[in-house]
């Protein structure tokens, strides 16, 4: 009897282990079940701006014939897509509009915003090993195909080469000038110093070409080469000097005026703003960030302002502004229209004084350059406004003014006015072009020291041409969209191109709030244009009047279809 109620109980109990570890895998399971199920980075679906953004980040651009980028996917023209109209013919739409139905959307613009949050991000690399900004040069819409560059439309040439009696003539042979190198230049690219290759690099089209090997020299020596002269600058109203180099390259030198980190004062005018070295930097790489290249290479360097000034120049009116100040430091104020006073001197700590030095244009005397009055130039008054800030449709009557009324100058100059917007420049009241190519050509972005001065306030006029016209590039359309992306954020990319310059190495060049407000302003230009596209859409039933299509076109080229 005692054996049997033994061996009962043992049953009961092996039964209930059984049942426990089955209950115990069916749990586990539907857990596991859970998790497999819930999304990895949210909770919530994606949104529509996410998904339009990202079909473009991951766009496989081919060439079309031998220059122009190719049609999105082949799957976003199928019968029986919204891209198809009743009689079977494709709608014309533009590539972002094509990829939005693809991903089920109407709009694909305006919600750049949407996408990631902003902030300080570091610059991680990318799932290809390349950190964000090399990932971003080379994507594809930063590698167009282009078509050889034709003789005509290089700014300056090298002279052909002449016969072995004549061989002499054609060698530049340098004067035995103090301080400059012993040099002897000829027709070889490879005799020649980086400044001057920049020079021959120049065509109608642009300052300098895509990925060009020249440009990481070019900039190396302004930041370390050793300057022989030091001069100021005529003209302008606040104090430059035109730095030389032993090579006889030439650089336009800007003082330090104001701190990184702080912001203009509310108080001041527009008109009556510092110059700042760090934003002569910093627009070098947010033009070459944005596909522009239109603004000459700067970099940042740290001059001692007794040997590499005082004592060199030839300049009197300069060295007389020389003193030092009461607690030691070297100081010197220069002749200008504005702040050119012992009040607003520039000092050296107590010699050390950080500037911005630009690579100089190609003299005048060898390519004459033209200056244009802006037409949304400001009033540069403290009480009247101008024209177009009073009148809704002046863009309409800038459209029937030469050059504005064909060709890119309009869209060349909206351009423009989003680099202006993105680093709140409101002093662009000229610019200049090579008077060689007449009205056929691109627009220099020069003199930019007034960028950057308020991070916590945006300025809307300096967006009335795109406001106004409702005209915009294609290729800048989209490459503000791909910099919109998180994994091409262009904070991001601006903070690690900045990275690379010597003054980042004592601090940032440009402050996190200044990096923050470059993405706050890229979202509203993409908000801008997508208003003129509803806009546009409800008026005439379509939206390419906004779109200026010259992606089927190469450095101003018509594309030979293939």
């Amino acid at each position: 009897m005692m054996r049997w109620c033994v061996r009962r109980r043992s049953r009961t109990i092996c039964l209930s282990l059984a049942f426990a570890t089955v209950f115990l895998h069916l749990l586990l399971a539907l857990v596991s079940l859970s998790v497999d199920q819930r999304p990895c980075d949210s909770t919530s679906s994606p949104s529509p701006g996410t998904n339009i953004l990202r079909a473009l980040a991951h766009t496989n651009f081919t060439s079309l014939g031998g220059s122009a980028i190719a049609q999105p996917p082949v799957d976003t023209t199928q019968l029986g897509s919204p891209d198809i109209d009743a009689k079977g013919h494709p709608k014309r739409l533009s590539v972002a509009h094509k990829m939005a139905t693809k991903a089920g959307l109407e709009d694909p613009l305006g919600m750049a915003a949407k996408v990631g949050g902003y902030g300080p991000s570091t610059a991680k690399p990318t799932e290809s090993g390349l950190s964000k900004l090399e990932a971003l040069f080379s994507h594809p819409l930063y590698n167009m195909p282009s078509l050889p560059i034709p003789d005509e439309d290089w700014l300056l040439k090298v002279k052909p080469k002449v016969k072995a009696s004549e061989k002499s003539s054609q060698m530049w042979v340098s004067a035995s000038q103090n301080g400059y190198e012993d040099v002897r230049w000829n027709s070889s690219s490879d005799s020649h110093p980086p400044w001057l290759r920049f020079h021959l690099g120049i065509s109608r089209w642009q300052l300098y070409p895509r990925h060009d090997p020249n440009t990481e020299p070019l900039v190396q020596q302004l930041a370390t080469h050793r300057i022989v002269s030091a001069v100021q600058k005529s003209g302008g109203t606040q104090l430059k000097l035109v730095m030389s180099f032993p090579n006889y390259g030439q650089a336009m030198f800007k003082p330090m005026k104001q701190e990184r980190d702080e912001e203009t004062n509310y108080n001041l005018y527009y008109f009556s703003d510092f110059e700042r070295h760090n934003a002569e930097i910093a627009a070098f790489h947010l033009d070459r960030i944005l596909g522009y290249r239109r603004i000459p290479p700067v970099a940042g360097r740290l001059v001692d302002v007794v040997t590499e000034i005082k004592d060199i120049t030839t300049d009197h009116k300069l060295a007389r502004t020389f003193f030092a100040s009461p607690v030691g430091n070297v100081c010197f104020y220069g002749q200008c229209s504005y702040y050119c006073s012992t009040e607003h001197a520039v000092c050296g700590r107590p010699r050390a004084l950080e500037a911005s030095l630009a690579v100089m244009l190609p003299d005048l005397s060898l390519a004459t350059r033209r200056i244009w009055r802006s037409p949304w130039r400001r009033s540069y008054s403290r009480s009247k406004l101008a024209k177009w800030e009073k009148d809704p449709d002046y863009c309409s009557m800038v459209k029937k003014t030469p050059p504005y009324n064909k060709g890119t100058r309009l869209v060349d100059f909206i351009d423009m006015a989003i680099l202006d917007f993105l680093m709140s420049n409101l002093d662009r009241h000229h610019y200049e072009t090579f008077e060689k190519y007449g009205n056929n050509t691109f627009l220099l972005h020069l003199d930019n020291g007034r960028a950057f001065g308020r991070h916590s306030k945006d300025e809307p006029s300096i967006l009335a041409p795109l406001e106004q016209c409702c005209r915009i590039r294609r290729s800048t359309w989209l490459r503000l969209h791909l910099l919109s992306l998180p994994q091409y954020r262009l904070s991001d990319v601006m903070r690690e191109s900045l990275s690379h310059d010597r003054l980042a190495s004592a601090a940032p060049l440009l402050s996190e709030p200044h990096l923050a407000a470059l993405d706050r302003r890229l979202a509203t230009v993409l908000r801008a244009v997508s208003r003129c596209q509803e806009r546009q859409s409800g008026e005439s039933g379509g939206v390419d009047d906004v779109i200026y299509n010259d992606l089927t076109y190469s450095e101003g080229m018509v594309a030979q279809d293939g």
